[in-house]
């Protein structure tokens, strides 16, 4: 979000992005790329946290609604619920996005969660709702969600510089000086996930899988960068399957670039997925991947065209995938040239602001001339 709102400022839109102050040692407002970011208090416990964190976001929509022409949500959850409970009924368009997909998506948690039925029942009366992949598309549909208020936006990304041998050296020095975790032997093969650290994601499986990459490559190193709930369980089967020296951990990084510049392949074991950011920005940068067969990495990937696709939880087909990326490096090009022309044609963030924006003016005005209309006198 933080990217597309820094192309909506690039293309001439105002933008200012509103957030959780999840830790208390945050500034509650900051400069992020030149976009104002505020943030509102987000207590640490569950129920009560949540429960704050909508009263202000409620205050401060109330309060600024005059001062914006429309207002984009991410997740049908509980942002949604109060943006639409707040502006509804004045002539600021909501607009709300699907993120997720699958098992981890927004509409199984609507399903799912205790006030999941009345959460959607409010984003129902949203003035309408982004689609960021055709599988999050055709689940909305599913739940109930009318095709009239649903628009298809897929994920997008910049087209980064392609990744070079020099280019991958630089990066590996230049990470390697930034923390203990990034050094390895000269020459080693790295792969690398970016994204959450859930449970969904299918990092179990990676981990369980890389020493039967480490009987062909030794050396080779897996990080996983990023952070979430399952940190601690991953480091603790790190340690027990003796991996330690193997595979990192490093956190989470404002950018990807040089992570992935370093990077020799890319993989996302994910065991649903709406459409990664993470996959589209290696892509972008010509990596070849290794992907999990669900529908939301197909939307994207092309099996032995872009990247290779393996089942879902499939140790030895992950780890032969793996092996046979890096067994064959002419093939390997391929296919991160395939991945990165697949990018440029298909999911650049200019492409994806500008139908965004595209969405908004039009929805501003046909709301604007709604108001209008029901002002005029009788």
């Amino acid at each position: 979000m933080a990217s597309l709102a820094a192309e909506f400022v690039r293309q001439g839109a105002q933008t200012t992005i509103v957030t959780a102050q999840w830790d208390k040692t945050w500034p509650e407002s900051c400069v992020l790329d030149d976009i104002p970011v505020v943030r509102l208090p987000q207590p640490t416990h569950r129920g009560w946290g949540t429960l704050r964190y909508m009263n202000s976001l409620n205050r401060w929509l109330r309060k600024q609604r005059d001062q914006w022409d429309l207002v984009y949500v991410s997740m049908l959850k509980h942002d949604a619920y109060t943006t639409v409970g707040a502006l509804g009924t004045s002539p600021v368009p909501v607009v709300l996005r699907a993120e997720g997909g699958g098992a981890t998506g927004d509409c199984r948690w609507q399903r799912e969660s205790r006030f999941g039925q009345r959460i959607k029942s409010r984003c129902l009366r949203a003035d309408a709702l982004v689609a960021i992949s055709p599988a999050i598309h055709m689940e909305m549909i599913d739940e109930g969600y009318p095709s009239r208020m649903i628009h298809r936006i897929d994920n997008g990304v910049c087209l980064a510089a392609q990744v070079t041998t020099g280019r991958r050296s630089t990066a590996r020095q230049d990470l390697a000086d930034l923390h203990p975790d990034f050094r390895f032997p000269e020459g080693a093969k790295l792969a690398v996930y970016t994204g959450r650290l859930h449970r969904g994601k299918g990092l179990r499986h990676l981990i369980e899988a890389w020493p039967r990459v480490l009987k062909d490559w030794p050396t080779a190193r897996l990080w996983l960068v990023g952070a979430g709930e399952d940190e601690a369980p991953l480091r603790e089967l790190i340690q027990s399957c003796g991996l330690s020296n193997h595979v990192a951990l490093p956190g989470l990084f404002d950018s990807m670039d040089d992570i992935l510049a370093a990077a020799d392949l890319y993989v996302l074991p994910s065991f649903a997925e709406g459409m990664s950011v993470g996959l589209l920005e290696a892509m972008a940068g010509g990596l070849p991947s290794v992907v999990t067969d669900i529908p939301g990495n197909r939307d994207v990937a092309q099996h032995t065209v872009t990247s290779y696709l393996v089942p879902p939880g499939d140790m030895s087909a992950l780890a032969d995938a793996i092996r046979q990326v890096w067994s064959d490096l002419a093939s390997a090009r391929r296919l991160g040239q395939a991945a990165r022309e697949c990018v440029s044609q298909c999911f650049l963030l200019e492409t994806a602001a500008r139908r965004h924006l595209d969405l908004f003016e039009q929805l501003v005005a046909e709301k604007t001339a709604h108001f209008d209309r029901k002002q005029r006198p009788t």
